[in-house]
């Protein structure tokens, strides 16, 4: 009995003394421990070899870290720490636990080469070929593409298994890499593989095809030149949709910031300078909610929209009332003092905030594209603000002609004198115009911080744009405002790819020049007796 207690022990005791790190939450061994530690490029890989093995997930942040160059080792003991920039501690990972951020003098940062990055991304990659989220299978198998090679095993199995429609028609694609590449492989095989390639849109599939077209074989080598043009038409039909696609979005953004400029310009006739500030503050909007709810950006950019409108309707409606007020009748220095007000907010944020910009961040459901085919996807934030600013413009549309103060804006754009005679207070109707696009104006702000950084100098990027699409479409017209933007912006992204941006911007404003002494009154003029006056 006495000896078998104490070959039990024994027992337990080579187990302790055979132990890896693993038992301490570290997923290496005392020998692998040994050569992620070593400068040595080979020890190294043997490391990165046996953390492939390892399915845990703490070998994944490990592999992870080492990728990113977030991986540290103390110099005097056998510590490692996981050290991201955005975080103030570290993760010790013999320990497994979160500890304060140590004296980086005492640590040094474990590199690794070229070969070995991709080797981790590699590993990276197969760990989610069987991931339960389709979506991170589906950027597994897309990346298997880069390199299938060698994996035609682990392909039909994934084929045997995989039932989402798109992510079999990635690994079909692989399969039919590693076959088209076979030198053993039927005619009957390359020209199913040829079949399959047509359909895909990677650049190691385009290769195989280019290859197949110079075979000797007249049938697969016509069947190669098929494939190859059907994927040139694929790719240029999806280039226009793209183009279509990005200058409907930068139009959706030019019609958002002039929306409010169109109802007191068109309106009032007011040379608003400072409507661009008016953008900026409802931006500055976005950050300050993001600023005082830490943690939720989808929560504090939907409270922005409504806070916005009612921060820059607050300050327009205070411009309007203490300066602009005063100066109707004088177009000219309008314009010279709503520039100051224009510069004076600038500073103002500068002074209050910080001359730097300042980053907003995006909502997971405004992350990311939205795929369509392999060739062609939309990039969701630039969706969702289409789709805001064709909201803000049916909102915007049914309080200018289903609500009694929209009669009124209307009367008054018409003939001023007249709806004075029928007893519209046209001092009040001018107030809340104003108040109503300066409102307008935030609520664009609210947009642009999901497309650039939010600064002082944020509204000025879009002051003459947004002129140029008021007068283009037609001053005071919604309609002509939101044609006249999104033609702008569809013209725009046609030149860009022959001329560049910045002469691009100087065609269509010479274009817009010609265009206007043609048409002084815009696309869709607005009609009464003062207007035609």
């Amino acid at each position: 009995m006495n000896c078998r207690h104490l070959s039990v022990a024994l027992f337990l005791l080579f187990l302790f003394t055979q132990a890896d790190v693993s038992a301490q939450g570290l997923p290496l061994s005392s020998q692998a421990l040994e050569s992620i530690r070593s400068r040595k490029v080979a020890d190294r890989s043997v490391a990165i070899d046996e953390l492939g093995k390892n399915p845990s997930d703490e070998a994944a942040d490990l592999l992870k870290a080492l990728h990113d160059g977030a991986l540290y080792a103390a110099r005097d003991d056998d510590a490692l720490f996981i050290v991201r920039e955005d975080t103030a501690d570290a993760l010790s990972v013999v320990a497994g636990e979160r500890i304060a951020l140590p004296d980086t003098s005492l640590l040094y940062k474990i590199a690794t080469n070229n070969s070995q990055r991709e080797a981790i991304m590699a590993l990276l990659n197969r760990r989610f070929l069987r991931h339960p989220d389709s979506e991170k299978r589906r950027q597994a198998v897309e990346a298997l593409l880069d390199n299938p090679g060698g994996n035609g095993e682990l392909i039909a199995a994934l084929l045997r298994e995989e039932q989402d429609v798109r992510i079999r028609r990635s690994l079909e694609q692989a399969q039919a890499l590693i076959q088209a590449k076979n030198p053993d492989a039927s005619k009957e095989e390359l020209l199913r593989a040829v079949e399959i390639l047509r359909d895909g849109a990677t650049a190691q599939g385009r290769q195989t095809l280019e290859a197949l077209a110079s075979a000797h074989d007249p049938a697969l080598a016509a069947a190669a030149d098929k494939a190859l043009y059907h994927l040139r038409v694929t790719a240029e039909r999806a280039a226009m949709l793209e183009t279509l696609f990005f200058g409907l979005s930068l139009g959706s953004v030019l019609v958002l910031a002039a929306m409010g400029l169109a109802v007191t310009f068109g309106i009032m006739g007011v040379i608003n300078m400072a409507h661009g500030e008016l953008v900026m503050i409802g931006a500055y909007t976005v950050w300050g909610m993001q600023t005082a709810l830490p943690g939720m950006p989808g929560t504090a950019l939907l409270l922005s929209i409504p806070l916005a409108f009612f921060v820059s309707g607050t300050v327009g409606l205070l411009l309007e009332r203490g300066i602009i007020r005063h100066l109707y009748g004088r177009p000219l220095e309008t314009l010279l003092a709503t520039f100051g007000i224009s510069l004076m907010l600038q500073q103002a944020v500068r002074t209050l905030i910080s001359p730097m910009n300042r980053a907003v961040e995006s909502p997971a459901f405004m992350s990311g594209i939205w795929r369509i085919t392999e060739n062609f996807s939309l990039t969701c934030n630039r969706m969702y603000i289409l789709i805001f600013c064709l909201g803000v413009f049916a909102l915007i549309y049914a309080v200018t002609h289903k609500t009694r103060l929209g009669l009124e804006m209307r009367a008054v754009t018409q003939n001023r004198a007249i709806a004075r005679a029928m007893g519209i207070d046209s001092a009040r109707v001018d107030s809340l115009t104003f108040s109503l696009g300066s409102g307008v104006a935030g609520m664009a702000g609210v947009a642009l911080s999901q497309l650039t950084n939010v600064g002082p100098n944020l509204g000025q990027s879009y002051i003459v744009d947004s002129f140029m699409v008021v007068v283009f479409g037609g001053v005071g017209n919604l309609w002509g405002t939101l044609s006249g933007g999104l033609i702008l912006g569809l013209a725009n992204k046609i030149l860009e790819p022959f001329s560049g941006a910045m002469l691009a911007k100087v065609i269509l404003l010479a274009c817009l020049i010609l265009f206007m002494q043609a048409y002084p009154k815009g696309l869709f003029p607005e009609r009464g007796r003062a207007v035609e006056s």
